[in-house]
Order: structure tokens, then sequence, then C-alpha cells
């Protein structure tokens, strides 16, 4: 740039002495063609005047367009950093219902025994053992009984469930799940493994299974604090689906019943779309 701009201002230089004679530099008068010459050379000159002029311009044009840029690279910075806040945050109110969290779900006591400890009496007890021995049997008929599962062996099945769909591992995550519900019905963790299951298949855009494994959760879990979250997935799973009306009617119910909560007003945002979409 230095030397373009040198090298204009030698031509102009040029030009302004070319153009105040008339005269040759001995004296003698210069021909009509010769002065044109110098007229093509002064305007040549001016030309390049132009040209640099007109790099400037460029120039600036281009540090505009360079902080421009280094602005729209600081939003997307705050974004990402405003999603991967709201991802934490999630996170965090989620890891309440899973082992390890601020306030994991407590086992209740089973039947407790009312006799010292010094008892013989075996602590689970069949509902309604005989009394006597049924007829063609022994005296000494035993009752079958089931061992109850061991605690830390559910709740490492259902943590090792979780960390796959953590991993992004969604179809492994899935079988994880299936096998946790069959393994311990009835467990501390069945109706969130209910819910991670159909989150995988949603996460999957498997919609119409995600859409009947969210359905399990009210239904056999009425209870459980994965209702909101499942009828907030299954109105976004009717709205994927174009089933506007479907869609309206879960969100709309979940607003109803449950007023306070995130998924409510996640539910009124998805309403106020669908409103503005025309549906």
């Amino acid at each position: 740039m230095r030397l373009i701009i040198e090298r204009v201002l030698l031509c102009t230089l040029m030009g302004l002495c070319v153009m105040s004679p008339v005269f040759a530099a001995n004296g003698a008068k210069l021909s009509l063609e010769q002065r044109l010459q110098r007229i093509e050379r002064i305007m040549q000159n001016q030309s390049l005047a132009d040209l640099v002029l007109q790099v400037q311009q460029l120039r600036q044009e281009v540090q505009q367009i360079r902080g421009d840029l280094e602005e729209q690279k600081h939003n997307m910075d705050a974004m990402s950093r405003r999603q991967r806040d709201l991802y934490l945050d999630i996170d965090q109110r989620l890891s309440r219902f899973q082992p390890g969290g601020a306030a994991p779900p407590s086992p209740q006591p089973i039947s407790p025994p009312m006799t010292p400890p010094s008892a013989a009496a075996p602590v689970r007890q069949p509902v309604t053992p005989p009394t006597t021995p049924s007829p063609g049997f022994g005296a000494s008929a035993q009752v079958a009984t089931t061992a109850p599962p061991d605690p830390k062996m559910e709740s490492d099945a259902y943590q090792a469930a979780f960390n796959l769909l953590k991993q992004g591992r969604y179809g492994e995550s899935i079988t994880a799940f299936s096998d946790f519900l069959r393994d311990y019905p009835g467990g501390d963790y069945e109706d969130n493994a209910q819910y991670w299951l159909a989150e995988a298949s949603y996460v999957n855009r498997d919609f119409d299974t995600a859409l009947g494994e969210f359905t399990k959760i009210p239904e056999k879990y009425p209870s459980s604090p994965k209702i909101p979250g499942a009828m907030l997935k299954m109105g976004y799973i009717h709205y994927e689906k174009k089933n506007w009306t479907d869609a309206r009617n879960i969100l709309n119910e979940l607003i109803n019943n449950y007023p306070t909560t995130t998924e409510s007003r996640l539910a009124q945002k998805r309403l106020q779309r669908l409103t503005k979409e025309g549906h």
C-alpha cells in the first residue's frame, strides 16, 4: 500500500510538471502529438489516484467486516455459554432423581419385625401363610420365598444404563434400561428408567416407540415426578407428527395439572409456537 501511494504521488508531481510548461526543456515548442501524450500520462496518473482511493475504501470496508465478524463470534460464544449453563441446570435438576444425586429416593423399610433381634422369625413373611399343613403333605412343608434385590446392584445397573444415554449410545441404553425394568420391577428407580427408556427412543426420532413408552409413565406411576416431563415430550411428539389437536390437548393438560413446573412453561411456549404457525 505504501509503495502504491508513493508511486501515485510521484506520478502526480510529474503530471503537474508536464502540464505547467508549454515548451520542452530545451525551449523547443511541443508538438500536438507530444502534448496529447502528456495529457494521456496525466489521465493515467489520475486513474491511479482513483485506484488508491478505492483501495483505501475497500480496506475500511474489510476492517468493518472484520469487526462485525468479531462481534458475531462474541455473540455466538455467549449463546453457547447460555446453552451450556441451561444444560447444566437441567442436568442438576434431573440428578435429584438419579443415584448419588442431591435427594435420591430413599427406600422404605419393608415390614420390620416387632420381635427382639434374638427372635428367629424371618423379616419377610408370606402375606397369608398356611396355619396347618395341607392334606397329603408332611407337616414340615416349606413355603418358597423370593429374596429382595440387592440395592447396590440395582443402583449400579441403573447408573450404567444412564451413563450409556449420556454418552449418546442410545441403542445400547435402550437395551440396558429394558433389562433393568425386567430385572428390578418395583424398584426405587423404575419410573426413572421408564422415562429414560422413552427419552432414548425420542432422541433417535423413533417417535412411535417413544410415545408408547412415555404414555406408560402416568399410567403405571401416577405419583412419579417424571409425569410432567413425559407429558411435555408427548406433546412434542404429537407436534412432530403434525397431530396439532393432540399436541394442544396434552400440553394444555400439562399446564393445568402442573402449572408451577418448568415443563409447564415450556408447554406454554410450544402452544404459542403452534398459534404463531397457524395450527
